[in-house]
């Protein structure tokens, strides 16, 4: 397991004791994810998604990569009501999935959930819709296509959210720089450039989980 580097492990450790402890659907996809080495988003990035969407109240999402279904419940949630389209690989990780939006159904019975099985380069495209917010956990080899995509899709005044972009460190400096992830690493410090120099974004890197940037999509009027 490659150590992170990113936050200083004495701080990271108080930030998580000043999280709220998830129960429910949430704390048992927690529970679950630990037990079965799924990897979901961070306790601190989880937060922080809770917080924005408290803000930006987006009624449409996108969300590339599935997995167990953890972050688009967590969406759900906050969101209320509206639409998410999620896209996950792995036939696994969408079985699993289903379970998670089916009790969800419940506690937001006006969040429709969608899940495509596949891969986003090919499920995105079939896509003909809208979305004032995308967020992308998927293949960090990627994350440029994924953009190229979905990009169209997004409303003016929408953001995309990237995790996991300063990946352990690696991306800010070849210190910590682990041989066989050279090429994720490279794509990854060209996407990071490209979505902070766009000229119809503005976009900030957060240090905080393994790396999170916000790109808002200024508009015709910015």
């Amino acid at each position: 397991m490659i150590e992170s580097k990113i936050v200083d492990a004495h701080v990271e450790t108080y930030i998580k004791t000043l999280l709220p402890i998830e129960t429910g659907l949430l704390g048992a996809l927690e529970v679950y994810a630990n037990h079965n080495n799924v990897p979901i988003i961070q306790p601190e990035i989880a937060q922080y998604i809770k917080v924005f969407f408290k803000i930006a109240k987006p009624r449409a999402v996108l969300e590339i990569g599935t997995a167990i279904g953890y972050s688009g419940a967590l969406m759900a949630l906050e969101m209320g009501s509206g639409t998410i389209d999620t896209i996950e690989l792995s036939e696994t990780m969408v079985a699993k999935a289903a379970e998670t939006f089916a009790a969800l159904k419940n506690s937001v019975p006006l969040v429709d959930v969608t899940q495509h099985l596949g891969s986003a380069l090919a499920v995105i495209p079939t896509l003909n819709k809208r979305f004032d917010l995308i967020f992308i956990d998927a293949s960090k080899g990627h994350y440029r296509e994924f953009f190229d995509l979905c990009y169209p899709m997004l409303n003016d005044g929408g953001v995309i959210i990237s995790d996991n972009v300063l990946y352990k460190g690696m991306i800010a400096t070849n210190l910590y720089l682990v041989k066989r992830k050279i090429t994720i690493v490279k794509r990854m410090r060209k996407y990071l450039a490209f979505i902070s120099e766009h000229p119809e974004l503005e976009t900030t890197i957060l240090p905080m989980g393994d790396g999170l940037a916000i790109s808002y999509k200024k508009g015709g009027n910015a």
